[in-house]
């Protein structure tokens, strides 16, 4: 995670708006008392953004240490347990994503799975499903290295 940049360091503004994004989501949630830090691991103006949260929570049992994807996507959180990088956390966000997908194509129950904040149906499945196929192609499949962002 030593690539990470400092959220103050962040020159592009609608990467900075990212941010803003990130860490207003985060401190939505009843379990999120505040944001000690946040960094950028990759972002790519007006597509997304991940980055690193440091957070006080609210409860001993919630991770102090949590990778955020925001941007043209639904907003998500994710542990650093299984994530010890940016491409690995979105990795993760496309996995968890792509079960939403499913469930809401096939007209299944989304109750149990990554909270998404649009409505189930078929044509929000198909949309969010084009975005993670592009994201999986272009930013998964590569070398963290070849991939350029914007900051």
């Amino acid at each position: 995670m030593s690539k990470l940049q400092p959220v103050s360091e962040i020159i592009d503004p609608e990467v900075r708006a990212y941010a803003k994004e990130a860490t207003d989501f985060l401190l939505s949630k009843r379990w999120c008392r505040s944001v000690s830090s946040l960094d950028l691991g990759c972002s790519i103006a007006g597509i997304f953004g991940v980055f690193l949260a440091q957070i006080k929570p609210n409860h001993p049992e919630i991770d102090e240490q949590l990778w955020v994807v925001v941007g043209d996507l639904p907003p998500a959180y994710l542990v650093c347990d299984s994530a010890a990088n940016w491409q690995e956390a979105l990795a993760a966000y496309v996995s968890e994503m792509r079960q939403w997908v499913e469930a809401a194509s096939l007209g299944q129950s989304v109750e149990d799975l990554i909270p998404v904040n649009v409505p189930p149906t078929k044509e929000h499945a198909s949309q969010l499903a084009t975005r993670l196929d592009f994201l999986h192609e272009r930013f998964i499949t590569v070398e963290a290295g070849d991939v350029v962002g914007d900051a």
